[in-house]
């Protein structure tokens, strides 16, 4: 087999294989058996239909294309292991001759990471926030732990704001009722601004069997986009009483006897949740300083498909919180044109830090062990809350391990950045990446990574959500019994998890050269 590589662009080659036709002679063998299966010729059993037989009634022709078909895989790799690019996506494939019993030849067009080389990262400084824990912060949480445990009693007057209102929404247009923005028994906290525009504005004032119409655009359903008259009608109003913050409130809602023992609890998680902050963000600027000093082509295509998948990750996001992107900007305060020009920027800056990362790998000879596979699916399926297992033979049986081995390589290689890098704080403190990490580990009993994105990815509404749902456990004072259960839990389940990671090899990035991007 022979391979030339055209060089189209700086990000995509042109393959040209020519290949000899006694190779595909496997193929062919195996299109003829298939096909043999598959007619039915009078006197001939499936599977037993002779060739020529086969060429007669069905064609050389079909049965030469299903050869190809089957063998242009193969070939391919082939191709690309030979010339030992870095291929990303799917390739565009041209089949240019096939001379029955003499040659065949195809060429494929792809997109190919840029060759570069990482220069030197040494003394790269980066600055994060203080990791400051003030009184404020520690009252705000504490008080969304009232919050929670706020209990509501019945009111004998009117709607004020701060009020929870059991209340009906009929909702028309042009006198016909519109069923999807209409309810009754509705739960709701006046003053939240979380329904219809409008609606706290009109119940303020009104008391228990008392109704008010205003009108407002519906935000969702088949009539979305259009005004409505809606008319809101009080069913009753309670109040919301807030826990008094004492010691008694201090067992109701923690582990803890006293509400200073709380205050001091809380001070120590938020202390935590800044100390990781610091080293996520001290992650995210080191990658950000080390892409500063590298000037690379980007694939379109790459960056397109990047914009596409942030743009679906979005619309999925806004259909589970039941908001069109139209809310979205406006509660952003953007614009259609710089949404998309963000969304462009985020894209091309996340693919660039893959490749920046990827090549680092390369070239520092990086390699990941399949107990760092198994750490990474344990501590993932501890997020999502399944089994580790569960999650091993999904990654699995859906061919996922590859791109985990590249996550963790990458990780792996900003890991390495990190500890080149001169990491201050705003008050001008160096900090000592790898004591802070050891601190925070040392108080968990488990390995605690500062969450970052290879391609300096921004914040998603998931990591957000996530982040919301660990203050939140945080503020219920979860035990330090219960964490640790956790943890044997999760020690237990790694066994299983490394059975699976061993079933792809312990790979490092020279390995990696055909995989997608």
């Amino acid at each position: 087999m022979k391979t030339d590589v055209e060089e189209l662009t700086p990000t995509r080659v042109k393959l040209t294989v020519e290949v000899p036709f006694d190779e595909l002679k496997p193929n062919l063998d195996k299109a003829y058996k298939e096909i043999s299966q598959q007619v039915r010729i009078k006197g001939f059993r499936p599977g037993k239909v002779p060739a020529p037989l086969i060429d007669k009634y069905v064609g050389r022709g079909a049965v030469l294309q299903e050869a190809v078909n089957d063998a242009l895989p193969e070939l391919y790799g082939r191709a690309v292991e030979e010339t030992e690019i870095f291929v990303l996506g799917q390739p565009d494939v041209e089949v240019t001759e096939l001379d029955d019993g003499n040659q065949f030849a195809f060429t494929a067009e792809v997109d190919i990471r840029p060759k570069f080389e990482v220069p030197d990262y040494d003394g790269l400084e980066v600055t994060v926030d203080d990791a400051e824990v003030t009184d404020e912060q520690i009252d705000e949480t504490i008080g969304n732990l009232r919050e929670r445990f706020a209990s509501l009693t019945a009111a004998d007057r009117a709607v004020q704001e701060g009020d929870f209102a059991t209340i009906d929404l009929v909702a028309e247009i042009d006198g016909e009722r519109i069923e999807d923005a209409s309810t009754s028994g509705f739960s709701y906290e006046v003053g939240s601004k979380s329904a219809v525009e409008g609606l706290d504005e009109a119940l303020v004032g009104l008391s228990a069997e008392e109704s008010r119409t205003f009108t407002a655009t519906l935000a969702g359903g088949e009539r979305a986009g259009e005004e409505a008259e809606i008319t809101a009608t009080v069913q009753n109003v309670k109040v919301k009483n807030l826990p008094e913050l004492d010691d008694e409130f201090a067992q109701l809602a923690s582990e803890f006897d006293t509400i200073e023992e709380l205050r001091e609890d809380v001070r120590t998680r938020l202390g935590r949740q800044v100390r990781m902050q610091q080293l996520s963000d001290a992650r995210d600027k080191a990658l950000e300083a080390l892409l500063e000093k590298i000037d690379i082509p980007l694939p379109d295509k790459v960056v397109d498909e990047e914009v596409n998948r942030r743009n679906q990750q979005l619309e999925q996001q806004l259909q589970m919180a039941g908001m069109s992107k139209e809310d979205y900007l406006k509660d952003e305060e953007k614009s259609e044109e710089e949404f998309d020009t963000e969304v462009a920027d985020a894209a091309r800056l996340a693919v660039k830090g893959g490749f920046v990362l990827d090549q680092l790998a390369v070239q520092e000879e990086l390699g990941v062990e399949n107990e760092e596979l198994s750490e990474y699916v344990v501590t993932q399926a501890m997020q999502m809350g399944v089994a580790p297992q569960q999650l091993a033979q999904y990654l699995t049986e859906n061919n996922q391990l590859p791109a985990i081995v590249s996550e963790v390589l990458r990780s792996k290689a900003l890991n390495l950045v990190v500890e080149h890098v001169k990491v201050k704080d705003e008050s001008g403190n160096e900090l000592d990446v790898d004591a802070i990490q050891r601190e925070l580990n040392g108080d968990t009993g488990e390995t605690v990574e500062a969450p970052s994105e290879a391609g300096a990815e921004a914040e998603t509404a998931d990591a957000a959500e996530a982040g919301a749902d660990a203050e939140r456990a945080e503020e219920a004072g979860e035990s330090a019994t219960a964490a640790a259960d956790a943890d044997e839990k999760a020690a237990a389940a790694s066994d299983d998890a490394e059975k699976a990671a061993e079933q792809a090899p312990a790979a490092d990035a020279k390995g990696e050269q055909s995989k997608d991007a």
